[in-house]
């Protein structure tokens, strides 16, 4: 099969998505809508990627920015037809047009290429076959079931809004009579608009054969016109998400508290519990746990590692056989080798910790290296900016921490070292030695408590 090219209609302005956003930047999974069909048009290998634009386009150009892609204009929006027409100068002369849309996220590459073999080189219509077809144009077959031509709902007379096959507006169209058809389009109908769909009936009318392919799952036609459409597809596309996780043996503790915004892979005999959030490129080894209500981006985290629930990963690297949470957050530039234990209400920065090392209570650890066997009390804190410059703060091999302290940057706690709780350390601590810094404790005799006024 020649490789098409592909047009995707994207100049929609979506006015019932009540947004300064142009509709086809709506997320799904965090990406967006528009994002989704450019990837699957990518999947057909084709020779030209070609984007009409139209409401907000500097939003969208900026927001969707694959240097491969034709942009077209469609400075007034009259119709798919239109559209299409204002695409034809950046389109070869012969060959095959994939019509697809910025705002129908949801179809499969695999039924897009069943279109195109319909198509065999001429003309094929993706359709639907539904319940409840009123609002979509229907398809209208000759007496020998092959497709004639397709009527718009609201010109449609009382015996065509019974047919229940529809439209989904997806087409494959030959490239040689497109500037026949197009040119030859008229706007008189109850929209007064230029629709794509009565090319149809111009290349039926001309003996030209119009194959069709029907989608398998009617959300792959599904297009997004208000937020609870958008939050409907969100969630199928989540369920898919979930179902394919299960297929490859990861246990989801409940398949409809997922939602992958990215891509996330795993290991064998992974364990995912409830509302977890993974974004951006994540990746979970083997033996690998997360628990409820964790929310994970750009993370790696390596085998036999246990996130405990609503713990915050972010931009980070895990090692083998760490312990993280509950309430952890690793921000972004947080190393941690094997066998790290980062307890509750823990805050790591920009940091590096060794093997075995332990930081498990109401802490702050910011542009530090720590190193091996280390362990850091209970609420200690790095204090590691001025006001203006970031300072780092180097804990050597074995040191042990005590509870409370200040380890002000830069400073150097040496291999071995002890720091007696409670301690404000701005100087080296000596390797092997106990360092403590506190004020002297004074007790001030007869002094009184302020009491309130009566």
């Amino acid at each position: 099969m020649d490789r098409p090219s592909v047009v995707i209609l994207a100049a929609g302005k979506g006015k019932r998505m009540y947004s300064s956003h142009p509709k086809v930047l709506h997320p799904i999974a965090g990406v967006p809508m528009l994002a989704h069909v450019i990837r699957t048009a990518r999947a057909l290998n084709p020779e030209r990627l070609i984007v009409v634009y139209g409401h907000g386009g500097d939003q969208v150009r900026a927001a969707v920015t694959d240097p491969d892609l034709i942009w077209v204009e469609q400075s007034e929006q009259l119709g798919t037809g239109h559209a299409l027409k204002m695409a034809l100068p950046a389109l070869p002369k012969s060959g095959t047009t994939l019509v697809l849309y910025g705002d129908v996220p949801l179809t499969r590459r695999e039924t897009l290429e069943q279109l195109l073999a319909a198509a065999d080189g001429g003309m094929a219509v993706l359709t639907d076959q539904v319940a409840h077809p009123a609002g979509y144009g229907r398809i209208v077959r000759n007496a020998h079931g092959a497709v004639e031509r397709i009527v718009e709902d609201k010109d449609c007379t009382p015996e065509q809004r019974q047919i229940s096959e529809i439209n989904t507006g997806m087409l494959a169209l030959p490239n040689a009579r497109l500037p026949e058809w197009l040119n030859a389009l008229k706007n008189a109908n109850v929209q007064g608009e230029y629709y794509l769909t009565d090319v149809v009936e111009m290349a039926s009318s001309a003996g030209v054969a119009v194959g069709s392919a029907r989608v398998a799952h009617s959300y792959e036609a599904a297009g997004v016109n208000n937020k609870v459409q958008l939050a409907e597809l969100e969630r199928i596309h989540q369920a898919n998400l979930a179902h394919a996780l299960l297929m490859q043996g990861i246990t989801l503790l409940d398949p409809s508290r997922i939602d992958v915004r990215g891509a996330l892979q795993c290991g064998r005999d992974v364990s995912i519990d409830v509302n977890c959030v993974f974004e951006g490129q994540v990746e979970l080894g083997d033996n690998v746990s997360i628990g409820a209500n964790c929310v994970l981006k750009n993370v790696s985290v390596a085998a036999g590692t246990s996130v405990a629930p609503f713990s915050m990963l972010e931009d980070s690297v895990v090692g083998a056989d760490c312990k993280i949470g509950p309430f952890a957050r690793l921000r972004p530039g947080a190393e941690l080798a094997d066998r790290v234990h980062i307890g509750n209400f823990v805050e790591i920065k920009k940091s590096t910790i060794a093997d075995g090392s332990k930081v498990n209570h109401l802490t702050y650890i910011g542009d530090t290296d720590i190193g091996s066997k280390v362990n850091v009390g209970a609420g200690c804190v790095t204090v590691n900016y001025n006001g203006v410059d970031k300072f780092r703060t180097t804990i050597e091999d074995n040191v042990f921490v005590g509870s409370g302290t200040l380890m002000v940057a830069p400073v150097t706690l040496e291999q071995g070292s002890t720091i007696g709780a409670g301690s404000v350390i701005n100087k080296t601590a000596p390797a092997n030695q106990l360092s403590i810094a506190r004020a002297r404790q004074v007790t001030v005799p007869g002094w009184q408590r302020p009491k309130k006024k009566s």
